[in-house]
């Protein structure tokens, strides 16, 4: 596949010298839309966005999107049946898809598009709807998307459906109730109340076109109105104009609290706005959040990677309004009283991994708002989130790992968060059960019994860790007995260590262990002791110890040998999970849990066996093509370990305040850090001569600012020093 985008890109920039600054030349948004060869493939869209924002402005090829089209755009699909404003971004479950618009010279629903007729960058999206000749273009702002329509035709109207979403039949997900009414010449408004992956979602409008409409139709429930103000589960309006323009613009803001709110966003962020304006300001955005990290190298190379990082910026997604207003859990509405904006979608048990690290390193600023987003929601709820999605908990997967995220901004020092209030939310949320964090069976067993648990294994791993967090800000906080506590609980790992099989099992109550067991045999989310994954990938799932981890298996010898085996075994037992993808051995690149493994050849003296990989899995695993991605990027996770990774370190310990070294891929990197100081990473030989980083994987010596670093790891105070991180190689 030839990603014509991308070529028209390096072609204007050789004939009109695009400046070698505008880092978004390099972003490819169609990178990861669509699989090849029934393989996992990101489920990324090519849209229009804004850094972090409400909007994700994007074609829907499918009618009902579902779990394997989870963001609604399909790259191997040809027709597109609607525009719709939010949306996930590689997630493996659908939900958002809100507010369609369609325009049409007659009445179509939908229509046929080519691949060669459609564009994407940072901020912009186009395509030419080929049944009726209509140019589609789309930009955006943080909280409104804006649509450009070129009609052929004299005739020109705009569906607008309020009924479409998500698959119904997924989630139990249903339309509660919506509303459509006129409100001016050349404005509606409304919302829908709509129920699913996230719970009782309210979505408020208002749109403005920049002609006035001439007619408007609604059809509601089924019935046929005119002119008026329509309720019902199921609305869509069909506006008509009567202009001999052939453009027709529409600005649509959004707002989870009030039709007023959804005003105020559209007037404060693009009532001044014309449609070629707004797309500067969002191409000018893009490209300063791009330029904090600076890469020099083979031009593929850095589309890979400025993808990927653009890919990490999608969400989570401002949830607050331009006065502060946001929903909170109770469905009540809160406002941050100026203490930054309020957030939401939190894939937590994907993101604590590497993009929150990469976040603060750069974004400290957003960090904090991150946190205390997720401390306004236990302020409310109880205990911090574990899945946020459109201001609610969907308790989507195990543990709590907004507890790391938490934990690690306040060890960091980073200022604006109430560290007092933060370790009441962390305790809170590590001792009252709720569902998929059984902390009552914890205390009680020692570990999680499988008949009273399913998922036990992975859970008591996963929780061990969080345990560990809490009990760090423990210590950090001067609660002696809950250090003790939350220490003990940390270990409670090893309570599933079987000597005999050299596994983590599941036990029973009795504290028999569960036969038969498989360590080949894969779990998904329920009814089996791991999630989404074997015995064999959540055997290393100890970032808290690694060093006991080595005990246990007898070594470092028997360590690297077991690493070995993990990484080379290609047997299976049944059906492996969904998620299980991009496969080296048991290790599933695919899927988050098993990410860490590659970096642990470093605790046992082999770092040169980190490095093959680590560059084996970037020269393989990830490419150019809709197929970009060997498995779900959830929400920017697996973008995280490659722009991580291509600079040269990755946290093995999300919250241990260090990164584990392995080599650039990039010949130079420039990493603008959030205190305003600079960290140049290169890569060169003993002669001091410059070298082509991606030929090289032998490393004789690493430096910071002229320091030998003998451990392979640089703390996150080293880094946030700045200077020139070198890394002296040779064949």
């Amino acid at each position: 596949m030839k990603l014509r985008s991308l070529i028209l890109l390096f072609t204007l920039s050789v004939v009109f010298g695009v400046s070698a600054e505008d880092f978004t030349a390099y972003v490819n948004p169609f990178i990861g839309t669509g699989a090849r060869n029934g393989s996992l493939s990101g489920n990324n869209f090519p849209g229009a966005t804004m850094p972090f924002g409400m909007v994700q402005l994007c074609p829907d090829t499918h009618i009902a999107p579902d779990w394997y089209n989870a963001s609604g755009y399909d790259y191997n699909d040809n027709i597109i049946y609607g525009f719709t404003h939010t949306r996930l971004s590689g997630t493996g479950a659908s939900d958002l898809i809100d507010i369609s618009l369609f325009p049409t010279a007659t009445n179509k629903v939908s229509s046929v598009f080519s691949h060669d007729d459609e564009i994407a960058s940072p901020g912009y999206y186009s395509v030419m709807l080929q049944e009726e000749g209509i140019r589609a273009e789309l930009t955006a702002t943080p909280r409104c998307g804006i649509h450009r329509y070129t009609f052929g035709a004299e005739s020109k109207s705009v569906w607008i459906d309020l009924e479409r979403s998500a698959n119904k039949a997924s989630w139990n997900r249903m339309i509660i109730n919506s509303q459509i009414r006129r409100v001016g010449d050349n404005a509606l408004s409304g919302y829908r109340i709509i129920t699913g992956w996230a719970k009782l979602r309210k979505v408020y409008f208002y749109i403005e076109f920049s002609h006035s409409i001439d007619s408007l139709s609604v059809l509601a429930n089924g019935r046929h109105l005119s002119d008026c103000l329509a309720n019902g589960s199921d609305l869509k309006a069909f506006v008509t104009f009567n202009t001999p323009d052939s453009v027709i613009t529409v600005k649509v803001g959004l707002s989870a609290t009030s039709v007023a709110s959804a005003r105020n966003n559209l007037e404060a962020e693009a009532a001044s706005l014309d449609f070629s304006q707004a797309k500067a300001r969002a191409h000018d955005c893009w490209n300063k959040e791009l330029s904090k990290i600076k890469v020099s190298g083979d031009k593929n190379d850095m589309v890979t990677f400025y993808t990927a990082f653009y890919h990490t910026m999608i969400q989570p997604n401002v949830f607050s309004d331009v006065n502060g207003d946001y929903m909170r859990a109770d469905y009540s509405v809160g406002n941050t009283c100026g203490q930054g904006e309020q957030y939401t979608t939190f894939s937590l048990w994907d993101t604590y991994r590497a993009a929150h690290p990469l976040y603060t390193l750069i974004d400290v600023k957003r960090t904090v708002d991150f946190v205390n987003s997720m401390l306004r929601h236990y302020d409310v709820y109880g205990y911090l989130p574990i899945w946020h999605l459109w201001g609610q908990d969907n308790y989507c997967m195990i543990g709590n790992h907004a507890v790391p995220v938490v934990v690690d901004a306040i060890l960091k020092g980073f200022e604006g968060i109430d560290a007092g209030k933060a370790y009441e939310a962390v305790k809170a949320s590590l001792t009252i059960p709720h569902l998929n964090s059984p902390f009552d069976l914890l205390d009680i067993y020692g570990y999680i019994p499988e008949e009273l648990q399913s998922q036990s294994v992975s859970l008591t791993l996963e929780m061990s860790f969080d345990d560990w967090c809490a009990a760090r800000l423990a210590k950090y906080m001067g609660a002696d007995a809950d250090y003790e506590f939350f220490s003990k609980r940390a270990a409670s790992y090893a309570s599933l260590y079987d000597s005999v099989s050299g596994f983590f099992r599941s036990k029973n109550a009795a504290g028999d262990w569960i036969e038969p067991f498989d360590a080949l045999k894969y779990g998904a989310n329920g009814g089996y002791p791991f999630t989404e994954g074997n015995a064999w990938q959540y055997y290393w799932y100890v970032p808290h110890n690694i060093s006991h981890l080595i005990k246990l298996t007898g070594g470092k010898k028997r360590f690297e040998e077991k690493l070995d085996m993990f990484f080379t075994l290609s047997d299976s037992s049944g059906a492996k999970n969904d998620n299980i993808s991009g496969m080296i051995g048991q290790y599933a690149h695919g899927n988050e849990p098993s990410h860490h493994v590659v970096y642990l050849y470093n605790y046992v003296g082999r770092p040169d066996k980190t490095r093959r990989l680590v560059r084996y899995i970037m020269q393989e695993l990830y490419n150019n093509e809709s197929s970009g991605y060997a498995g779900n990027d959830d929400c920017g996770e697996m973008s995280a370990w490659y722009v991580l990774s291509a600079l040269g370190m990755y946290p093995v310990n999300p919250t241990g305040g260090v990164f584990d070294l392995a080599i650039p891929y990039f010949d130079k990197a420039e990493i603008s850090l959030s205190n305003g100081k600079k960290l140049c990473v290169q890569v060169r030989n003993a002669k001091d001569r410059p070298v082509k980083a991606k030929e090289h994987i032998t490393v004789s010596a690493i430096k910071l600012n002229g320091k030998a670093i003998t451990t392979f790891q640089l703390s996150y105070n080293e880094i946030m020093q700045g200077g020139l991180l070198e890394f002296i190689v040779g064949r």
